[in-house]
């Protein structure tokens, strides 16, 4: 078994991870579904034989994932893709997740991305925050929106990624593209440095620890557009996140900083839908100054109401999303009721 030929078959099947875990068969996930590529199980020796063999195709060291027990890397074959590897160990063999991601960039109507998100490219300045749970689809809007802002605008684009998934060409903009390990030591300097690289717009990965958030905050306070994720559902449990991170003597002072940079909150989440596949749901909030009051007061608990209200700012709540997949007979009620935010007050409108 040849890593090339497995990772050319999950292409050609449209899959999106692939996973390789001693004493299960080589497995493929697919609009949510894990199923069997091959027959045979893997033993340990089988594993490790691969992984030796995606470190080859990357060209990459492999005493870190020996020394440290896990490593995170993207590598690319040319003419067939682009890969997300995340090798580990796991009793005491070797086992690797490998997300796939096609060469090209998504397109945002394929990917049935609203096109009230899509017109946030012309935020000059401040944060825009794309939320929800892992492989919700975050990376792949943050990536249709860049790639708008780069056909659009006359901007220099910074990202820092760990690692790259989407590789961006200059068009109107100019693009520089930092991998956390390859090409600095980690998200909070490389976000330092980017101040000083006369950035328009930045891309941060994901805002993962409190060093991170502070620093993202004084980025988008300096008069750049930051982007990036959080692993939350829904804009009041971001702005809360946010906020917990922070001791709690300066946590008025964050919601006062919040309230004047945060310019939206994408949140969404990918439902499975009737006869196979995934419909993403999204929920759009858009900062006007009642949210704006809302957050420095520390009231995001009413802010669904707000979001509600705004439908024609662009302005839709989840659960609304949810609905609408519903009525259109995309999802079943009982897939309406799980990933609803209120299933109480959904179920009465189902």
């Amino acid at each position: 078994m040849q890593m090339k030929e497995i990772l050319n078959k999950s292409l050609e099947l449209g899959g999106s991870d692939l996973f390789l875990i001693p004493g299960s068969r080589v497995r493929l996930k697919k609009e949510g579904e894990i199923f069997a590529l091959y027959e045979d199980r893997l033993m340990p020796a089988d594993t490790s034989e691969l992984i030796e063999q995606i470190y080859k195709l990357a060209r990459r060291d492999i005493r870190p994932l020996q020394e440290n027990g896990d490593d995170d890397f993207s590598f690319s074959l040319q003419g067939v893709g682009r890969f997300r590897c995340n090798a580990y160990k796991q009793r005491n063999s070797l086992a690797a997740v490998i997300r796939i991601v096609t060469f090209g960039l998504p397109d945002s109507k394929a990917m049935h991305i609203p096109d009230a998100v899509m017109d946030l490219y012309r935020t000059k300045n401040g944060m825009i925050l794309v939320t929800g749970p892992a492989g919700s689809g975050k990376s792949t809007t943050l990536a249709c929106l860049i790639d708008r802002i780069n056909r659009e605008e006359n901007s220099h684009i910074i990202t820092i990624e760990d690692p790259i998934e989407f590789i961006h060409s200059h068009q109107k903009s100019l693009v520089s593209q930092r991998e956390i390990e390859h090409d600095t030591e980690s998200y909070q300097t490389a976000l330092r440095a980017a101040l000083r690289q006369s950035p328009n717009v930045i891309l941060l990965g994901e805002m993962r620890d409190f060093d991170t958030i502070q620093t993202a905050l004084t980025a988008a306070e300096t008069g750049q557009l930051l982007l990036s994720t959080l692993h939350t559902v829904g804009a009041a449990k971001t702005i809360d996140r946010i906020v917990d991170v922070f001791p709690a003597h300066q946590q008025g002072q964050v919601r006062i900083q919040l309230s004047m940079v945060l310019r939206a909150v994408i949140s969404q989440q990918l439902l499975p839908a009737i006869g196979g596949g995934q419909e993403p749901a999204f929920e759009i909030m858009v900062v006007n100054p009642a949210i704006q009051n809302m957050i420095r007061e520390g009231k995001v608990h009413q802010m669904d109401n707000v979001i509600y209200a705004g439908a024609e700012s662009g302005m839709q709540t989840m659960d609304s999303d949810i609905l609408r997949l519903y009525q259109e007979k995309k999802i079943t009620a009982e897939t309406a009721l799980t990933y609803a935010i209120n299933p109480e007050v959904l179920g009465r409108k189902l």
